[in-house]
């Protein structure tokens, strides 16, 4: 084990899907919600996040299988409503050595930009 130890109390995702703090919301159902990065590194880029509080992906389980295959369907969903269909990128990250800043797992779909090889 790494020691690795989740913050306490609900993430900012989870404060979102609540309605606890405003945020745009681009799509949302049971499962998931997309909203726009704060920070972003693209012209789109949005985040897919469910609402089933995962701290990271490598704490993911058998029993998570179907919302993590939900949660690619709706970034391809996202990619097509937003017009960057032929060429995204999908990134998670997974821990901070990793550039993981909220500990919620998340999905980055980032388009409408030319990604270079040194932009990994």
């Amino acid at each position: 084990m790494s020691g690795f130890a989740p913050p306490a109390g609900p993430s900012i995702f989870t404060r979102i899907a609540k309605g606890e703090i405003p945020s745009e919301i681009h799509y949302q159902d049971d499962q998931c919600l997309v909203i726009s990065d704060i920070q972003p590194q693209a012209p789109v880029h949005l985040l897919v996040i469910p609402k089933l509080e995962i701290t990271r992906l490598v704490d993911a389980n058998s029993e998570h299988q179907v919302l993590l295959g939900h949660l690619l369907l709706v970034a391809g969903e996202m990619a097509r409503k937003f017009d960057i269909d032929e060429s995204f990128r999908l990134v998670i990250n997974n821990g901070e050595g990793a550039g993981q800043t909220v500990f919620h797992l998340h999905l980055h779909l980032m388009g409408d930009k030319d990604f270079e090889e040194s932009d990994l």
